[in-house]
């Protein structure tokens, strides 16, 4: 039903959707293999950071998702685990969840952010995320990331981003924000918003669904990310039984798809040209 109601309810949708979903599960086994959040370097990045969606809905049901880094003074955990805490969360959602289905608001806090963070992001492992969740590089780029004509662009999580809200931005995070910009559709790039201040975070999130740290009343950040940590190691047996829940591409009619194609074999987003 979620992946139904994604996809507005149209079966070919949901039916290239479910592909690539299963698809992306064979192709990205740094995101999708060995997923037991007891595992020490996951628990690693569970100790480094926030990454829980809110409890509460905002008044039209969207889901509220923060993530924060807890100290600047850390190396920068690795891309690939990071990414698959977040989609263990994502799966866990898609699995369990009956509210929030109106769409996700992301609130990214950047104080912790530092150049040494952006610097040592694999941009292969990046780009190989984006391909997982992004519902929104733009045409011009598409012909590039999805090298083979062959391939039809389709992101593989039902979820739809509907906000974007970017906090405690420093000139650095500035720069990195705009130029992430033109990698995404018009339509995304307007649901992107900085604050400086909470203020203007609370024009667009009510206070009560918010946590404290960001002038809320709806509890502590670190309390509702140990929830769902929690939560995660009781999915311990769930996410064994769907390890191997995956496309298997010797019995894909026609072509098999081409993991090369999918990705790009280049690694870097230095070598896309953006129009």
């Amino acid at each position: 039903m979620t992946f139904l109601r994604g996809c507005k309810f149209s079966l070919e949708k949901t039916k290239r959707k479910l592909d690539m979903y299963f698809t992306m599960r064979t192709a990205c086994p740094e995101f999708f293999a060995n997923r037991d959040i007891t595992r020490p370097e996951l628990q690693h990045i569970a100790q480094l950071g926030h990454l829980p969606p809110l409890p509460g809905l905002t008044p039209d049901g969207k889901r509220i998702i923060v993530m924060r880094g807890k100290d600047k003074d850390i190396d920068t955990p690795p891309l690939g685990d990071v990414a698959k805490v977040v989609l263990m969360i994502g799966d866990v959602r898609l699995a369990a969840e009956e509210t929030g289905v109106a769409g996700d608001v992301y609130i990214l806090d950047a104080s912790v952010a530092s150049a040494s963070h952006f610097s040592k992001v694999s941009p292969s492992l990046a780009k190989k995320f984006l391909v997982c969740v992004q519902v929104s590089l733009p045409v011009s780029l598409r012909n590039v990331v999805l090298r083979s004509s062959s391939i039809q662009w389709q992101e593989a999580y039902p979820v739809k981003l509907k906000e974007v809200h970017v906090v405690n931005v420093s000139p650095l995070v500035d720069t990195i924000v705009q130029f992430v910009k033109p990698f995404l559709k018009e339509k995304i790039r307007n649901r992107i918003y900085l604050h400086s201040s909470f203020d203007t975070l609370h024009e667009k999130i009510p206070k009560d669904i918010l946590p404290e740290e960001y002038g809320g009343t709806a509890g502590k950040l670190q309390e509702f990310h140990e929830a769902w940590m929690k939560k995660l190691e009781e999915y311990g047996p769930w996410f064994r039984a769907q390890e191997d829940l995956k496309a298997d591409e010797s019995k894909r009619p026609g072509k098999p798809t081409n993991y090369d194609d999918l990705f790009g074999i280049d690694g870097s987003f230095r070598q896309l040209s953006i129009d």
